[in-house]
């Protein structure tokens, strides 16, 4: 193949491989076109309300406290002079590694009447049931508290990085025009880093929406439970797609709120040589406030429920630690694995298209695909059932004719069916970070290639992708981190008898049997700990190699 030929070869296939991956979204939105009628209807007409007020209320209390708590910190350790500031920093992106299930598990086992904790109370104080009032971790209060220590770290780690970027003159100016720390902060810090920390809450939104462990524990009626409910126990695939098209609504709307508040209202830093913001010392009841601050997210998101799990998992443990949990943890490694190459190779190969022929058709592609990470798992696996049963009838009748045996599952219930989902779900983390990595070449370095005779495809594999090997690196690693944690769609499509430690969790912990969940929810946080620690870095590398603020102005 020619230069020229590939030149348009490898953007058409990356539009190809967008189509692709988008026709499970597509599936879903068209369900609401398709009549249907049984019982589904009767059980969304009376059940319905409630799934909606219950999920609006979740992402409206998640939201506000991953809003304070995210914004907050990220102030204090960024543009104030807190005790212990670099190890706050980290420590505070360490509940992303934990999934919001595994603290729904840990925290139901141990502020729950048997558990621990009131069993303490009641031994020391000498109360019965009835004597005392302890809050009811199984509730929507509950779960907004689990949730919002889970999700936090996502405003945080974008309401930081949009600090950073803040020119120090203007903190500065404000200063001197008599604001103080705290009117700096709202009246001129706050509006500027307003669209990261827009973004960051509807992410956070977004992940509440697409949550199911830690709802069905708690067995709150939302739209993820009814999802699950109407197809397995209903068996209603058409009712489930059209509750999962009500739940892309919901999605649908939260971004188009981000958008238009990023939109609504711009704000530019100027001058071409940004400061870095200045210091607002701490000292008396303040710094001591400030460390609580910083201590408690990440003590109540990591530190309690790691503990409690290595606690359990040292005095019980799986049963099945052995020979079986390898098995287990083998095929996490293969589905994370693999589909994280695939993520990776497919990004590389819309980015570079991307880069090739920037044609609008090419950014909607692009784009397009991206939709898939803001989609529940449990409304892709969906979207990805009804289409692939489809085939396996059509191809079922075909081979039964022909052989005249009926051949069963082809395509769904396998492997292929549960890749193919994870790269619609999450192919927009690898592509994200491919797209940065690909924009820091310069396009000189292409014509450079070009003449010395390599044509696109080797100017790819030979200039391109060594000089992206760390973003590489740090997009199938973001990648596979997700797809470890990743439980509803794996839920769904799994293969018969193929389970992951993420299922192997939800097995043991639907069953009340934590302590034999945690060897596997152990192992699934002590993996998430790595890509914590390299966001970590990026975010500090954004601003320069001494993170953090640099000169004392504050007074």
């Amino acid at each position: 193949m020619t230069a020229r030929s590939l030149s348009w070869a490898l953007p058409a296939a990356g539009l190809a491989v967008a189509g692709g991956l988008s026709l499970p979204v597509l599936v879903v939105a068209a369900s609401v076109l398709v009549p249907a009628e049984g019982p589904w209807v009767e059980f969304v007409r009376l059940v319905l309300p409630r799934y909606v007020v219950t999920t609006v209320w979740l992402v409206l209390g998640v939201c506000a406290g991953a809003l304070v708590i995210g914004v907050g910190t990220a102030w204090l350790v960024t543009v104030c002079r807190v005790p212990g500031q670099r190890l706050w920093q980290w420590a505070l992106l360490l509940p992303m590694a934990v999934p919001a299930y595994l603290l729904a598990y840990t925290y139901a086992d141990l502020l729950q009447y048997a558990g621990p904790v009131q069993s303490a109370l009641r031994a020391w104080f000498g109360w019965s049931r009835g004597d005392y009032w302890f809050p009811q971790i199984r509730s929507l209060g509950g779960a907004i508290v689990v949730m919002t220590l889970a999700f936090y770290p996502y405003v945080y780690m974008l309401a930081r990085a949009a600090f950073l970027e803040q020119s120090g003159a203007a903190l500065e100016a404000s200063r001197t025009l008599g604001h103080s720390p705290w009117s700096t902060f709202w009246r001129v810090a706050l509006p500027l880093a307003r669209p990261g920390i827009a973004a960051g809450v509807a992410l956070v939104g977004m992940e509440v929406l697409a949550d199911f462990g830690t709802v069905k524990h708690f067995e709150l009626d939302t739209f993820a439970t009814g999802i699950y409910l109407t197809w397995f126990t209903l068996g209603s695939p058409v009712g489930a797609a059209r509750l999962a098209a009500g739940l892309m609504v919901f999605v649908l709307a939260m971004m188009s709120l981000e958008r238009l508040s990023r939109g609504s209202r711009r704000f530019h830093a100027t001058g071409s040589a940004p400061r870095r913001p200045a210091v607002f010392p701490l000292r008396g009841w303040r710094a001591a406030a400030a460390v609580a601050a910083c201590v408690v997210p990440p003590l109540g998101g990591f530190a309690l429920p790691a503990a409690a799990l290595l606690v359990m998992a040292v005095t019980a443990g799986d049963p099945l630690f052995g020979p079986a949990f390898v098995r287990l943890a083998a095929n996490t490694l293969l589905l994370a694995v693999l589909a994280g190459a695939l993520a990776v190779a497919i990004a590389a190969l819309i980015a570079y298209g991307l880069r090739l022929t920037p044609s609008p058709l090419m950014r909607l592609a692009a784009r397009v695909v991206g939709l898939g990470y803001s989609v529940p798992g449990a409304v892709i696996a969906i979207g990805v059932m009804i289409p692939f049963g489809y085939v396996d009838r059509a191809l079922g009748a075909w081979l039964h004719a022909a052989t005249g045996r009926p051949p069963g599952l082809i395509v769904s219930g396998t492997v292929f069916t549960l890749v193919y989902a994870y790269l619609v779900r999450f192919l927009a983390v690898s592509l994200g970070t491919v797209e940065a990595g690909l924009t820091r070449i310069r396009p000189t370095m292409d014509d450079a290639a070009r003449t010395l005779g390599h044509g696109p495809g080797s100017t790819l594999l030979r200039v391109h992708a060594p000089l992206m090997r760390g973003s590489l690196f740090t997009a199938a690693l973001l990648v596979v981190v997700d797809l470890l944690k990743e439980l509803p769609a794996t839920l769904i499509l799994r293969p018969f008898n193929f389970d992951t430690l993420a299922v192997r969790v939800y097995q043991l912990a639907s069953d009340e049997r934590l302590a034999q969940a945690s060897t596997a929810a152990l192992a699934i946080v002590a993996v998430g700990i790595l890509p914590v620690l390299i966001l970590d870095r990026t975010i500090a590398r954004a601003r320069g190699p001494r993170d953090g603020p640099s000169a004392a102005a504050g007074r």
